[in-house]
């Protein structure tokens, strides 16, 4: 999707009318009350993110009202959380944790191992939505034998599931207030929901009973708002304190060069990648996949989507993982060598097929591009824009009923989806599956590394998604604010630390 820019008296015109709509938003705290807002493009169907497993209900409510038994932290670190301590048995089958005291949900209940057994067990049930369920398939059983330890027997050795536990998607849950949850979440952060105003922004107020230490804000809103001028217009006009995942890479510039902002480039875990159904001629022979992939220059398409920001890659990994390998060499832009490839495959005079391309900026963008660097191989490629997420979920996502399409895969250290069956690459490669394997079963720091760098070269070669990028963190916020997430080792909006300098 084109970005039309704007200068002279209709750009003035234009940024005069988006602070003026943005002003006439501005929710009503007593003087003095130290708020903060921020902006995120996609506003969630529901607020649980352990319910379908959604990034925007996370990037909402996933440490600001939601807690888990561990945390990732701002390094990619796992950290105590509602579990002060756990230990693992030497088979790795068994996991116990010590969980922390006097901790309530926001309606009073209490905190324990059987709420915490209810949790992980509604993840676990024929009747769970959560998206990551397979993630914590390994638990074959839960038990509470007292009210602070909680037992879970493994059915197989998983070096990744205290990783996983630190997800949005194991958040821990009220049974009572679970079935609403979606809509009045229950946790047991240090901000209650109290408003969500659909289509505009939920607002959340400091918790005054936090186990926890204290926010220093008094309220948090979240802002959603998808175009990224219009983005650019709440923080221009003091409306937005905060956005952590800027939409406009060309536009960044401006911020930087603005004292009123702090702005940073960091790494974040989403890999934007071309999916292909793998089960669908042509995209089922491997040679026409590579030729696709020797069809584009990343560089090019990074300058021409994101100003030149971000880091292209090979792999189904960014630079943000501490297990990350630049791939690009495997299939290098190359056309000559990608028409050759068709023409083994027997595509020598091309084909068509169609993107069906959500209707995100990043997206509708880059299949523009990846359309003309196709037609230099004579591959014609016709762009359909599939509304996101309600369309694009139920139609590509889950009935896999497309040719390719164009997503970002922000989840971190999630290059097992391409072993999962069913999932919407439709890629099966019994060597991929043994390598992630091997991962799970891993008891040393080199055999997991060495794992995940199998994965990933076998994905290099194979190509069930056209590998393009990793996409910047592109924050900037009120130059006052202090405690935000440079990096994103998981697509979130934590505001716990978030605090005013003045």
């Amino acid at each position: 999707m084109a970005m039309t820019t704007l200068s002279g008296p209709r750009a003035g015109l234009f940024w005069a009318g988006l602070i003026c709509a943005a002003l006439a938003m501005v929710p009503a705290f007593a003087q003095g009350d130290r708020s903060v807002t921020f902006v995120q493009a996609v506003e969630p169907q529901g607020l649980d993110p352990s319910v379908g497993s959604p990034v925007a209900a996370g990037q909402v409510t996933w440490q600001n009202v939601f807690e888990g038994l561990v945390r990732i932290d701002r390094n990619g670190a796992v950290s105590p959380q509602l579990a002060e301590s756990w230990r693992i048995s030497d088979d790795g089958l068994r996991y116990e944790f010590q969980l922390q005291k006097d901790v309530k949900f926001h309606n009073g209940a209490p905190f324990d191992s059987a709420s915490a057994k209810f949790s992980i067990d509604r993840i676990l049930s024929d009747r769970s939505t959560n998206g990551q369920k397979a993630l914590y398939s390994v638990i074959e059983e839960v038990s509470a034998p007292s009210p602070y330890r909680l037992v879970l027997r493994l059915n197989r050795p998983a070096s990744n599931l205290l990783y996983w536990l630190g997800f949005p998607a194991a958040v821990m849950v009220e049974p009572q207030s679970a079935p609403t949850d979606q809509t009045q979440p229950v946790g047991t952060g240090p901000f209650v929901v109290t408003e969500w105003r659909k289509g505009d922004r939920v607002v959340m107020r400091a918790n005054a009973d936090y186990w926890g230490d204290a926010p220093e804000i008094d309220h948090l809103v979240a802002r959603f708002i998808a175009d990224p001028q219009a983005q650019a217009a709440a923080l221009q006009s003091g409306q937005a304190d905060v956005v952590a995942e800027f939409g406009a890479p060309e536009m960044f510039a401006r911020f930087q060069s603005d004292p009123r902002f702090t702005t940073h480039a960091g790494t974040g875990e989403m890999e934007v990648v071309a999916g292909m159904n793998n089960a669908r001629p042509p995209f089922d022979n491997p040679d026409v996949r590579a030729a696709l992939m020797m069809a584009i220059d990343r560089t090019q398409l990074l300058a021409a989507v994101n100003s030149g920001l971000g880091t292209p890659i090979g792999s189904h990994f960014s630079p943000a993982s501490p297990f990350y390998e630049d791939l690009t060499d495997v299939y290098p832009y190359d056309p000559a060598r990608a028409r050759a490839l068709l023409e083994k495959a027997g595509y020598g005079a091309g084909f068509s097929f169609t993107m069906k391309v959500p209707t995100r900026a990043y997206a509708q963008r880059s299949a523009e591009i990846l359309q003309a660097f196709f037609q230099q191989i004579g591959v014609d490629a016709r762009i359909e824009s599939s509304d996101f997420p309600a369309s694009w979920i139920g139609d590509v996502f889950r009935d896999t009923n497309y040719d390719m399409t164009i997503v970002g895969h922000a989840e971190p250290l999630d290059i097992g989806i391409y072993a999962r069956d069913p999932y919407y690459f439709n890629y099966h490669s019994p060597a991929f599956e043994a390598a992630i394997s091997g991962i799970d079963q891993a008891t040393t720091p080199q055999a997991r590394r060495d794992g995940y760098r199998q994965a990933q070269e076998i994905l290099a070669r194979d190509v069930p998604a056209l590998f393009l990028y990793s996409a910047p963190k592109l924050g900037i916020w009120n130059k006052d604010l202090a405690g935000l997430w440079e990096n994103g080792p998981v697509p979130a909006n934590d505001m716990t630390d978030v605090h005013w300098l003045r």
